[in-house]
């Protein structure tokens, strides 16, 4: 689904948000129950959750994808967990970018496998099993804050500093996983993603500012210049115009945008349509990394993706997050 525009509404989301606002209240009290009740299962090895407290559109998995790299290139054995939403895969399976599709394990599992092992499971626990048997030293959870089967080292919120808290109300009265001060007080520390380098941030409207854990400022960062001429510039990601705007700070022609849903699947009528567009505005069709990913295999060839990374302002701290859950686990055994 598309975010609905009262989500988005900071005076709570009017009529709809209010109407909606018991729905939300039972959400959140089945998810404190979940949570409480839980006995999950302690790895041998370090878990490190990469979440969030919204519906999409973070920056998340970016995260996850340097925490990832920044493990292996520490000589740290470190695979990723991923549920591999959207994707047909039960698992435990690891992922292999020669065999497994978008369909199988969901787009963000592939995104990640590019920088190292992943594991999709609907079982995180059994994942993280196969995970350590196949010689895993740490574990990345991408996703997760809210699930409660795997004891963390650490957990790490990524915030939207454009979005915030939305309307600050529950799914699905507003975009809000489970309540703010509940997910933050689970939450070791935050990584608070601005739309670019320059921007300041308002910690005290995120009710950041008074926050006695660790809070790092990072953003998005193009691995390369978008292509010279006219581009139509389409996503199906939780926030696409943060694409678009992107890719426009980054000197690029948009001469026209599409928006999907998140996680969507791109039909041929879909990309038909698409490309009769582009040719009216005499553009090239580009998209995002986690977008391409999910093309069907004919249309990959003909769209250009757009791929980013996370940049932190402080990187020195981001891997000072990593090691304290490296000695955490350490102080286990």
């Amino acid at each position: 689904m598309k975010p609905p525009r009262f989500w988005a509404d900071p005076a709570g989301g009017g009529l709809a948000g209010a109407l909606l606002s018991p729905l939300g209240a039972v959400y959140a009290a089945a998810g404190t129950r979940r949570i409480a009740a839980a006995k999950p299962y302690q790895p041998p090895v370090p878990v490190i959750c990469i979440g969030n407290l919204t519906l999409g559109g973070t920056g998340k998995t970016p995260v996850a994808i340097a925490a990832l790299a920044r493990l292996r290139e520490r000589g740290v054995n470190a695979h990723g967990l991923s549920r591999g939403y959207k994707g047909r895969l039960k698992g435990p399976d690891c992922v292999d970018l020669q065999r497994h599709t978008a369909r199988d394990a969901g787009d963000e599992p592939l995104l990640i496998a590019a920088h190292g092992p992943v594991w999709v499971g609907r079982d995180r626990a059994a994942a993280a099993r196969a995970a350590v048997l196949h010689e895993a030293e740490a574990l990345v959870m991408d996703d997760g804050h809210q699930n409660s089967s795997l004891r963390k080292d650490m957990s790490i919120v990524v915030i939207d500093a454009e979005a915030g808290w939305g309307n600050g109300r529950v799914f699905p009265a507003g975009p809000l996983r489970e309540p703010v001060q509940a997910g933050l007080a689970r939450a070791d520390a935050v990584v608070l993603m601005t739309p670019g380098e320059d921007h300041a941030p308002d910690y005290r409207q995120l009710g950041l500012d008074e926050l006695q854990k660790p809070v790092l400022r990072a953003w998005l960062t193009p691995e390369g210049p978008p292509p010279d001429g006219p581009l139509l510039a389409f996503a199906g990601i939780g926030r696409p115009e943060k694409f678009f705007a992107a890719l426009a700070r980054a000197g690029g022609d948009v001469a026209d945008t599409a928006a999907f849903a998140d996680h969507h699947a791109f039909t041929a009528r879909d990309l038909s349509s698409l490309a009769d567009l582009a040719a009216a505005h005499g553009a090239k069709l580009i998209t995002t990394a986690k977008d391409h990913v999910r093309l069907p295999a004919d249309w990959r060839m003909r769209v250009t993706a757009w791929p980013v990374q996370a940049a932190f302002a402080n990187p020195a701290a981001f891997d000072a997050l990593l090691q304290a859950a490296m000695d955490a686990a350490a102080s286990r055994r």
